[in-house]
């Protein structure tokens, strides 16, 4: 895939993201438990999942392949899910979609400099070059104006 290709899929994502956080918020305060919509959506997305790999997926993995996997790469990535998505649940009928997806997104962005600046869990090094570093000092500039009342 192309460069623009992959950027318009990234946005896209971004928008879903966006939409999902401030449905499941609002499912959260009607059930008054955003752990709970955190469970629904969780369990929701393990069917649509489940689904689309049902109709998709061509071969599965080998059980070699399955032993070679860390076992902390089981769980780690789904508790930090759960814990992310449901902060993003509790704070957004408090904060805002707007507010908490910025301040979210910060959050994303400022541990992902970091982490790529050091390679952390075996992905690419991408250096914090003073480039990266006004970028990011830029979003918080404009996070701090999108909070702005």
């Amino acid at each position: 895939m192309n460069q623009i290709t992959l950027s318009v899929l990234a946005f896209t994502g971004g928008i879903f993201l966006a939409m999902q956080g401030g449905l499941n918020a609002q499912l959260g305060v009607l059930l008054k438990n955003p752990l709970l919509a955190s469970l629904i959506a969780f369990f929701n997305s393990t069917m649509f999942a489940f689904l689309i790999i049902v109709f998709s997926v061509r071969s599965i993995p080998s059980a070699q392949q399955l032993k070679e996997v860390p076992w902390y790469l089981w769980s780690a990535g789904g508790l930090f899910s759960v814990i992310g998505i449901s902060l993003y649940y509790y704070t957004i009928p408090k904060l805002g979609v707007s507010t908490m997806i910025s301040l979210g997104l910060c959050g994303q962005i400022m541990f992902s400099v970091i982490a790529g600046h050091f390679g952390w869990f075996n992905l690419p090094v991408e250096p914090a070059t003073y480039k990266r570093l006004l970028g990011v000092t830029a979003m918080i500039i404009g996070i701090f104006l999108i909070n702005k009342k």
